[in-house]
């Protein structure tokens, strides 16, 4: 299993990125959540398989049609085994 912070910059806040993320996490059986941080980037933590968070981040590199992504800062982090499903978190 890998687990993975990723901050996403660009146009990410206001074109559906955290639904289309939620969704495009859920369709490859990750756990983990995504929100938006107040200074305009998106956060999310996904664990799972590494070929699958492969293709979440590769996912992320683009976006939904709307978004404008100019980068991801990819984190390794422990896996916590400790999630089912993937969930969309309130702005802290």
């Amino acid at each position: 299993m890998r687990r993975v912070r990723a901050i996403v910059s660009g146009r990410v806040q206001g074109v559906s990125y955290r639904a289309s993320t939620a969704d495009e996490a859920q369709r490859l059986g990750l756990a983990g959540w995504v929100k938006n941080r107040v200074d305009g980037r998106v956060e999310l933590e996904a664990e799972g398989p590494p070929d699958r968070i492969a293709d979440l981040l590769a996912w992320c590199e683009h976006g939904p049609p709307a978004a404008r992504v100019s980068g991801v800062a990819v984190e390794e982090l422990t896996p916590l085994a400790a999630e089912d499903g993937f969930t969309i978190r309130r702005t802290d």
